[in-house]
């Protein structure tokens, strides 16, 4: 095999008790979690993964939730798999910050008090907008930003947020104008279908800028090291450099992300063809798929799945 890429999830894959089974049979997991929890200030995450009280369906919570989860099984990896090598490492929005922790480029404990900042602030930005976003499957991407940028230039919010696969597209921004975008894709026949996501804001659109404003401070103040290997971002399509980071990980927030070309760079500059998945549901995995059938893809959330992993990558 060639090198393995580590995929870490982003929002809107989480589900209740996530993790817990990991939490209760794997010491380290349980170790990386608790050390994580200690260094949340306004919340318990166990409480949280429990989803007693419907937390994990808010931002504030959601986004932390899943960089630990995807920080719980890295570990394990690491502890499991100490020769894997590794070519490079994506994080889709949010698990930019993890994938960064683990490239030793943010240390854990400023990586989740800024996450947990970004998360609170994501979130009263999203109760402060009617806004929504819309997947869009086998798109002519072409046709879809010529639309979106004819209604923003009527003075509304809305734009191709998520360039997720050459099968699927994101748009997001306020609500009547993604109502309207839907409307004239389908009459353009642009997409052959759109889906309504069940988000609390329309996140990646610059009806998120009060929360980039105010993550700038904090991401300033954060000492950042050079990755020890290649963290593409979603923002540029490039690796990460050091002293980039804070300013990148600002404009995120506001910016579209572009997982395809992320993917599609470890493929061609860092001689990838194995995709590893940490997190909650599975959707990068189904998105390499698109960007690339040949390559070897695994998908990792919980105990079960894990060993199956283990015991079929040392098979290789």
């Amino acid at each position: 095999m060639g090198k393995a890429a580590i995929l870490f999830s982003g929002q809107g894959s989480q589900y209740s008790e996530m993790g817990l089974d990991l939490y209760e049979k794997d010491p380290l997991f349980k170790e990386t979690l608790d050390r994580i929890n200690s260094e949340i200030g306004s919340f318990d995450l166990l409480e949280v993964l429990a989803d007693k009280n419907q937390q994990l369906e808010q931002t504030m919570y959601q986004q932390p939730a899943i960089v630990a989860l995807g920080l719980g099984l890295n570990a394990m990896v690491k502890r499991d798999l100490p020769e894997l090598p590794l070519g490079g490492i994506v994080g889709l929005s949010l698990g930019e910050y993890a994938a960064l922790i683990t490239a030793d480029a943010l240390s854990e404990k400023d990586g989740i008090k800024a996450l947990e900042a970004r998360a609170r602030f994501m979130q009263e930005d999203a109760e402060n907008s009617q806004s929504k976003m819309a997947a869009l499957l086998k798109p002519d991407i072409a046709a879809v930003e010529q639309i979106c940028r004819k209604l923003a230039e009527s003075g509304q919010i809305i734009a191709v947020s998520n360039y997720n696969s050459p099968k699927q597209v994101v748009i997001g921004g306020q609500a009547d104008a993604v109502s309207q975008a839907i409307a004239q894709i389908t009459d353009a026949k642009a997409a052959k279908r759109a889906i309504e996501l069940p988000v609390s804001g329309a996140f990646h659109t610059k009806l998120f800028a009060n929360a980039s404003d105010k993550m700038a401070p904090i991401l300033h103040e954060i000492t950042f090291s050079e990755p020890s290997v290649p963290v593409i971002s979603n923002t540029t399509g490039q690796p990460f450099a050091k002293e980039s980071i804070p300013l990148t990980l600002v404009k995120q927030i506001v910016s579209p992300t572009h997982f395809a070309d992320c993917i599609s760079y470890l493929f061609d500059n860092e001689d990838v063809d194995t995709t590893i998945e940490l997190g909650p549901g599975g959707t990068l995995t189904q998105f390499v798929k698109q960007v690339d059938r040949k390559v070897k893809r695994y998908q990792v959330e919980d105990h079960d799945t894990y060993q199956a992993f283990l015991e079929e990558i040392r098979g290789n």
